[in-house]
């Protein structure tokens, strides 16, 4: 509603205030006061009863979604620099209300964020788009359809299908001046790479095992990309881990991921080496444990339903991403 209040200095005050908005403002005339408190009450009623998605913006959402739903993902530091990224470029539609941002928008975003950042990125960062929108739209109830959802996606990259060599492991070893006795970090991300090879643990996985967690023939991951699951330790990955005990009371390693990262291309690149990063111990360790289960007369499809349990995939065609034979090694087995 509106009043006018006459000032002690013979002007008028005009005050509007509808449902929390509120402006105030000073005229020579009372006319003048009466028409500009007529016109700023039917700007905020119009505003209120607008839908949602004319009101807020695609920065709004991004706000919100960081501020209350980022907080309870693992991915939270990940979703929380992207939104910064998105907020801050000057070629994003974040300035647009949502009911502007249609598909043929983000397409456009699309195509000119293609010209400097891989497809996987692009697919990534459509993925924390869509979940945006949709909590937007489900929770919220600011927009009535996800745009993401319309949008073509680039081609999904290739899987890698690397795999270190034994040679490979040998060199890295030797520039880490690896030994027995661990008595730098650098033995630290030795151990971790040796046993990553044994177990296809992530990096995270092995950055975060605590001693309370490890088992006598396995050990206990609480907190994973999926979900929790039980690793298997054959005698040799229990003597690695047995090694890391005296480094630190807690932690098995004591290591941060980007720390072992960082680290791992460090001595990579001193070895003389390039190609694989520290996640293709995954696809070794997933390659080289299938070998081993079939030398050992395994059947098949036990080999299949262990891996997939030892490496937390719940669909059995993930074996396929991670299982990397040679072709001269499948010929070996077919002579």
């Amino acid at each position: 509603m509106a009043s006018i209040i006459k000032t002690p200095d013979g002007r008028y005050r005009a005050h509007v205030f509808v449902q929390g908005q509120r402006k105030s403002r000073v005229f020579r005339t009372k006319r003048e006061a009466d028409a500009w408190a007529a016109q700023t009450e039917t700007g905020f009623r119009k505003e209120q009863d607008a839908m949602p998605g004319e009101r807020f913006t695609l920065a709004d959402a991004l706000k919100r979604y960081r501020d209350e739903v980022s907080p309870s993902k693992r991915g939270e530091r990940w979703e929380r620099v992207r939104i910064g990224a998105f907020l801050e470029s000057s070629s994003f539609p974040s300035a647009l209300t949502l009911s502007s941002v249609t598909p043929p928008v983000l397409a456009v975003w699309r195509d000119d964020r293609l010209k400097s950042v891989s497809a996987g990125t692009v697919i990534r960062e459509f993925g924390l788009l869509s979940a945006v929108f949709e909590t937007a739209r489900r929770e919220w109830q600011w927009i009535t359809a996800n745009p993401a959802r319309d949008v073509k996606k680039p081609p999904s990259p290739a899987h890698r299908e690397r795999v270190i060599t034994r040679q490979e492991v040998r060199a890295m070893l030797r520039v880490m001046g690896y030994t027995r006795k661990i008595r730098a970090i650098t033995h630290a991300v030795a151990v971790c790479f040796l046993l990553a090879l044994r177990t296809g643990m992530r990096a995270g996985e092995l950055c975060s095992l605590t001693w309370e967690n490890v088992h006598d023939g396995y050990c206990r991951l609480p907190v994973t990309k999926t979900k929790p699951r039980d690793v298997p330790l054959t005698r040799k990955a229990m003597r690695l881990i047995g090694r890391m005990r005296g480094w630190d009371d807690v932690l098995v390693f004591d290591l941060k991921k980007e720390t072992l990262d960082a680290l791992f291309r460090k001595y990579r690149e001193k070895a003389g080496l390039s190609g694989f990063t520290f996640h293709d111990t995954r696809h070794t360790a997933a390659t080289w444990i299938a070998g081993r289960m079939n030398s050992s007369g395994i059947p098949a499809q036990q080999a299949l339903l262990d891996m997939c349990k030892m490496f937390g995939w719940s669909d059995t065609s993930r074996a396929l991403t991670y299982y990397n034979p040679s072709a001269a090694d499948i010929a070996r087995r077919m002579e």
